[in-house]
């Protein structure tokens, strides 16, 4: 099942794709009113009987994608995660992943704009897997990590590389005001039961810059998940967004950045396509 949050008439509400169409869930399952509000209740099979029942409320054509999670409780990155990336970095591998947070204004839907913020001009694009958390857990151990998955979606990971590196720390360069997409959909773990064999792919105006397989990630999801639960509790609606691999435009000669008028793409095998246009910061 592909579920997803949009706005629809002026009306913000969440759903699941049928056909070339969209079933929408807010008006059928209340009191659940967004998508995590479902995943919290744990009513996704309950969604799942709902939908194969029910025709489309809304084309694809007539909605506006919101970010997948539009109100997540955290949303936690993980850099440094394929070892292309973290040799063009000209760093070494940790023993531990690195984590950093992003907010939930720093991302933005399918089809909508990026934002390239004023002061800078560094603007680079990162594609990676994220993963939404379905059921809450602490120190969860790496064997029983993949039932605590809801599902899993498209990420760019926009970064602002110039601000990124004003310290040692990352978070300024890494959550700039809708500077990130999150998207289209989140498809549920039965139709994708082995995250570890996928493969991602970004492009920038249509020319792959990014191309790997998510076996390649050099923390995998189960033990990201737990050395994560381990630092603080996982609750349903989470969003851990699983790392970048090498390509990205900051490490090309000369320097590949986002321009407005680009259009750049994360397409995940089993997902689907995330597509955003870019855009200058408005005045």
């Amino acid at each position: 099942m592909k579920l997803l949050s949009f706005i629809a008439n002026g009306h913000a509400s969440f759903g699941a794709v049928k056909d070339n169409g969209v079933v929408d869930l807010g008006t059928r399952m209340a009191p659940c009113a967004t998508l995590r509000q479902l995943l919290e209740a744990g009513r996704t099979a309950e969604a799942a009987k709902l939908v194969a029942s029910a025709a489309s409320d809304h084309s694809l054509d007539e909605i506006s994608f919101a970010p997948v999670i539009p109100d997540p409780g955290k949303i936690i990155c993980v850099g440094l995660n394929y070892r292309d990336h973290v040799a063009e970095t000209g760093r070494t591998v940790t023993e531990k992943p690195a984590l950093f947070v992003r907010f939930p204004c720093s991302q933005v839907g399918h089809l909508r704009p990026i934002v390239k913020p004023d002061v800078s001009d560094d603007f680079d694009y990162e594609g990676e897997l994220a993963l939404v958390i379905g059921k809450q857990g602490r120190h969860i151990r790496a064997s029983r990590a993949l039932d605590h998955i809801a599902g899993y979606s498209c990420y760019n990971e926009g970064s602002i590389r110039d601000w990124q590196r004003h310290t040692s720390q990352f978070l300024s360069g890494k959550t700039f005001a809708e500077s990130g997409s999150f998207g289209p959909w989140l498809v549920t773990t039965d139709e994708i039961p082995d995250p570890s064999k996928l493969s991602l792919q970004t492009r920038l105006n249509g020319t792959v810059v990014q191309n790997t397989t998510t076996d390649l990630l050099i923390t995998a999801i189960p033990e990201l998940i737990a050395y994560i639960s381990t630092i603080c509790p996982l609750v349903a609606g989470d969003v851990i967004v699983t790392g970048t691999p090498g390509g990205v435009g900051a490490k090309r000669s000369p320097p590949l950045w986002m321009r407005p008028g680009d259009t750049v793409e994360v397409e995940i095998s089993g997902i689907g396509t995330l597509r955003n246009k870019v855009i200058a910061e408005p005045a």
